[in-house]
């Protein structure tokens, strides 16, 4: 791939370019914050329920976080590249390199998520099975491609929709985003059909038949490379690498952290493994140890871990990313870079190994999956049927039940698929709490007048 061809300022929705004291990438960024889509994830679980008294991460300040990481990995590959490769560069690029990368990445991370729905994964799955499990009577509306998209649906996917589908009503290319901030998050850039596992950019599939052109623009304007046109398989940008480095440093360490506030894991148990980390990337642990001796408060003890291993995995990173740069750039990398470290540090193996035996199989967090799970899925069963149905075929249960979808999420004039994905669109987007108030309200668990 060519530095000069990977980026672009051009956005969705076509409008043209207008000057302002930030740049392009700049306004992604605040683009993202100031959006409804964004707002929402306040209200989603990133792993344990959302909290009483006790403080978690949801998926918000995760998405803030990991954005934060993000800007610090984009800068200092910015630099890299500015640096190193001066020579290949037009002053244009030299220029995004060194004072914009940073930005998209930032962007690019902090949007993420917003395709993710309720209850973190339990959320994907329930859309996905809704799809399995009515297989007889739903697969015949839908083309082998479009029945892909909804029996495997995927939070990546669904985040290019969210940030550039034209809802009803609404503004033409969604956020209107930059090309560029939109293959960053491409993780998986290929068409549902072609998803296959053991494959990393084809581990699960990241845009939806109906964004295909969308997509297939940010492609031509990003110079992907394109492994395949039928199916549409392409390799993964550069920058994705980055974005993806910066959420998996953030989910590994911070939903230890979440762990150790909720009492789930002790001081002990945390400080030791945090410790090995850092331990195995510094040489300087003397002062470290003094460090902590200093401070009496086991919270504080442990974010002040938390902060050295963030760092040394950022370090890890760019040293990674560094050394396979070539093989990024021609799109044949196939490992993750946390990945790559993970397999010859066996510190990191062990806060992965603790994490899923503790944290992730813990009670409340199969609760609130289950949970969950339900909760999507009756969603989803008591809108797409009637969605479904011709008007002179909907009963009157029917009608009541899509005068509680909003008018954007209704594509009465569109195909099936339209149909079912504005009802996806609908539900995918509701928080953990609206979707539990709508579930008990429809049920007639809670009945009530709500204004």
């Amino acid at each position: 791939m060519n530095l000069n061809q990977i980026f672009t300022n051009q956005r969705t929705g076509n409008n043209p370019h207008t000057k302002a004291s930030r740049t392009d990438f700049q306004r992604d960024f605040d683009r993202i914050i100031f959006s409804s889509a964004f707002r929402r994830l306040q209200n989603k679980t990133q792993v344990f329920p959302l909290p009483g008294s006790v403080f978690v991460h949801n998926r918000l300040t995760h998405s803030l976080e990991v954005s934060s990481v993000g800007r610090s990995l984009g800068s200092i590959i910015g630099e890299f590249i500015s640096e190193n490769f001066r020579n290949e560069l037009t002053e244009d690029s030299s220029s995004f390199y060194l004072h914009n990368l940073g930005n998209v990445i930032a962007a690019a991370c902090l949007c993420h998520d917003v395709g993710n729905p309720a209850f973190g994964h339990s959320g994907e799955d329930a859309i996905a099975s809704y799809f399995e499990r009515n297989e007889n009577d739903l697969k015949s509306k839908f083309n082998d491609k479009e029945w892909a998209d909804l029996v495997n649906f995927e939070g990546n996917a669904n985040a290019i929709r969210v940030l550039a589908h034209q809802q009803q009503g609404k503004d033409e290319g969604g956020l209107q985003l930059t090309f560029a901030t939109l293959a960053s998050i491409a993780k998986y850039p290929c068409e549902a059909i072609a998803k296959k596992k053991g494959i990393i950019h084809r581990k699960k599939f990241g845009f939806f038949q109906n964004e295909k052109d969308t997509f297939l623009e940010i492609a031509k304007a990003t110079h992907l490379i394109s492994e395949s046109e039928e199916p549409h398989i392409f390799k993964r940008h550069p920058f994705v690498w980055l974005v993806e480095a910066a959420d998996d440093i953030c989910y590994n360490i911070i939903d230890m952290e979440d762990a150790h506030r909720l009492g789930i894991v002790s001081t002990a148990d945390c400080e030791n493994l945090f410790f090995e980390l850092v331990k195995s990337e510094s040489s300087d642990t003397k002062r470290i140890k003094d460090k902590l001796a200093s401070i009496s408060n086991d919270n504080e003890r442990i974010s002040y871990l938390r902060a050295k291993v963030i760092n040394a995995l950022i370090n890890k990173s760019i040293e990674t990313y560094k050394q396979h740069f070539e093989t990024i750039l021609q799109g044949n990398l196939e490992h993750a870079l946390l990945d790559m470290y993970k397999s010859e540090n066996t510190a990191l193996q062990e806060i992965e190994k603790f994490s899923i035996a503790k944290i992730y199989n813990h009670k409340a967090v199969v609760e609130i999956e289950n949970a969950g799970y339900n909760v999507m899925y009756e969603l989803l069963d008591h809108f797409i049927p009637s969605v479904l149905k011709s008007g002179d075929q909907r009963k009157s249960y029917d009608k009541m039940a899509l005068k509680l979808l909003p008018i954007q999420f209704l594509y009465e004039q569109g195909t099936d698929y339209e149909k079912v994905l504005g009802v996806i669109d609908f539900v995918s987007g509701m928080t953990d709490n609206y979707a539990t108030d709508l579930y008990r309200k429809i049920k007639g668990i809670d009945i009530g007048m709500t204004v």
